[in-house]
């Protein structure tokens, strides 16, 4: 098929089938109009046409046929964003709708790591209750495997952690970046010292995490023998926090969740800036279309204040 010229109807939104927009998107998506048809029930022909009617309301060619599917044009790109926008927007409708007429009530189940520090989330949270005060707010923390198993199995809706990997059926959202230094507390004999060398570290006592050790850190440990003397054991971060305030032992901590401790003088940064281990913590949701209103509201919520944040 050779490129068309666009051309610009006034009245393009009320003459087009706005059902041959989502089957274009259905095209794109599946990878061909064979892939289309199958999954839509359809036939061949019948997916064909569809895009046939579509370009010629645009007035320009939209997907190329290759040996392995369809190639979008550029304005065949255009065409997927603007599309793409609407379905959302469409989506969101009775979500928005119902927020406006103040008939929200439900559940948002969220599950989050420990000592998790996040004024966006926060804010996001007291916003979010200002606007549906009849929503009710459940945050459950657990190990960052647990966490992404929950939402795996639909157990909760949203969840605030760590994950080494990408999995298929989530959606990621960078939230911020933690870092994490290696402390003791103000009765350890190296409070007030600075290590070069992790490995002289190898026969101190250690404060482990019983399940949510971030797997930068357990590799840190392994690699300069760190931890092989253990006296102390915690289940989250807020008691591996409070072991080594009490002087059981020295330990990874995330930066953020101690900063009053440090400032006060409680706890004390052993090793150098090069050796914090640095790791993503996102924003998660099953990856699923259809959610309650209460949780869709409350997503768009952390999002929209994520997005307005300056990255680095």
């Amino acid at each position: 098929m050779s490129e068309r010229t666009p051309w610009t109807d006034r009245k393009f939104a009320s003459r087009v089938d706005w059902n041959l927009m989502r089957t274009f998107v259905d095209i794109v998506r599946a990878g061909g109009i064979g892939a289309a048809a199958r999954q839509l029930n359809k036939q061949q022909p019948s997916i064909s046409a569809a895009l046939k009617r579509l370009e010629d309301h645009v007035g320009a060619t939209l997907l190329h046929r290759t040996a392995s599917g369809v190639e979008m044009t550029a304005a065949g790109k255009a065409m997927m964003a603007l599309c793409e926008d609407m379905l959302e927007s469409a989506r969101m409708m009775p979500h928005q709708v119902a927020q406006a007429t103040k008939s929200i009530k439900g559940l948002v189940r969220i599950q989050i790591v420990s000592a998790i520090v996040s004024p966006e989330f926060d804010e996001a949270i007291a916003s979010f209750h200002r606007r549906n005060p009849d929503i009710q707010i459940e945050i459950r923390v657990s190990p960052w495997r647990r966490l992404l198993d929950a939402l795996e199995a639909g157990e909760v809706e949203v969840g605030i952690g760590h994950d080494t990997g990408v999995r298929g059926g989530l959606v990621y959202e960078p939230l911020f970046v933690e870092r994490q230094q290696l402390y003791c507390g103000r009765s350890h004999p190296l409070f007030g010292y600075r290590i070069t060398r992790p490995r002289e570290l190898a026969d101190e006592a250690f404060v482990l995490m019983s399940e949510d050790e971030i797997e930068s850190i357990t590799q840190l440990r392994r690699r300069y023998r760190l931890g092989t003397r253990v006296t102390g054991l915690a289940g989250d971060m807020n008691e591996a926090r409070r072991l080594i305030l009490c002087g059981v032992g020295m330990g990874f901590l995330p930066m953020s969740a101690v900063r009053a401790e440090v400032a006060r003088g409680a706890l004390w940064p052993l090793l150098h800036g090069d050796f914090e281990p640095a790791y993503d913590i996102f924003l998660l949701a099953r990856a699923e279309p259809e959610r309650n209103t209460a949780t869709q509201l409350f997503i768009d919520e952390v999002f929209r204040r994520i997005r307005a944040q300056p990255r680095p």
